[in-house]
């Protein structure tokens, strides 16, 4: 899998997103460790959540308009 910067910091430790070559998006951010919010979400084997600043998709959503 090919990941494309497409917002966030250049640190290697802080939330950011990429597109893929396979069109869909990877982000990275704080994993979600809140035992009622992970009951909430009810996430299956194999997947988890992380919450990133709503800045990081405004980001990303404005990049990726841009290049459309």
């Amino acid at each position: 899998m090919k990941l494309q910067f497409v917002g966030g910091c250049d640190n290697s430790d802080c939330p950011k997103g990429f597109l893929t070559d396979r069109g869909t998006l990877v982000l990275q951010g704080y994993k979600v460790t809140d035992p009622a919010a992970v009951s909430a979400l009810s996430l299956p084997d194999g997947e988890t959540a992380v919450e990133i600043p709503r800045s990081l998709l405004d980001e990303m959503t404005a990049r990726l308009r841009s290049e459309l």
